[in-house]
C-alpha cells in the first residue's frame, strides 16, 4: 500500500524511472525514485535497459498504468529513451526545474531529495 496516498492507494502499477547522471541531479532522481519506492508509491525500474532495447523491459513500461519519468536535468534523457521508445504513458519532471543547480562533483542533500520526492508525489496525485 503507498505510504504516500499518491497514486490511488497502490491500486495502479506505477513504474518510477531515474536520470543516475554523472552530476548530483542525477544522484537527486535515483535516490528520490528510491524513497518513492520504499514508501509503496511505484516500483523503481531500470532506465538502461530501456536505452538497450531490451523488448521485454520496454513491453513492461508499455503496460504499466503510469509511468513516472525524473530527470536530472534539461537533457531530458529519460525521457527522450521513452519517446524514441513509443512509450506515451508517463509523467515526467526535472530535478533541475526544482530550484536545484546542476553541479558535478557534489553530493546531494537529503533536503533536495526530499524535495524531488514531494513534487513526484503531487505529480502522481494529480489526475492525467
Amino acid at each position: 500500500m503507498c505510504k504516500c496516498n499518491c497514486c490511488g492507494s497502490g491500486k495502479k502499477n506505477v513504474l518510477v524511472y531515474a536520470c543516475s547522471g554523472g552530476a548530483n541531479t542525477g544522484e537527486i532522481a535515483d535516490r528520490a525514485a528510491r524513497e518513492l519506492m520504499y514508501d509503496g508509491c511505484g516500483s523503481m525500474w531500470c532506465l538502461a535497459g530501456l536505452g538497450a532495447d531490451i523488448q521485454g523491459m520496454i513491453q513492461t513500461a508499455k503496460d504499466a498504468d503510469e509511468n513516472l519519468v525524473i530527470d536530472g536535468c534539461s537533457m531530458d534523457c529519460a525521457k527522450k529513451t521513452f519517446d524514441r521508445l513509443g512509450v506515451t504513458n508517463y509523467r515526467h519532471f526535472r530535478v533541475t526545474d526544482l530550484g536545484i543547480e546542476k553541479v558535478k562533483g557534489v553530493r546531494c542533500t537529503k533536503e533536495q531529495v526530499d524535495k524531488v520526492v514531494a513534487k513526484a508525489r503531487e505529480v502522481l496525485s494529480t489526475e492525467k
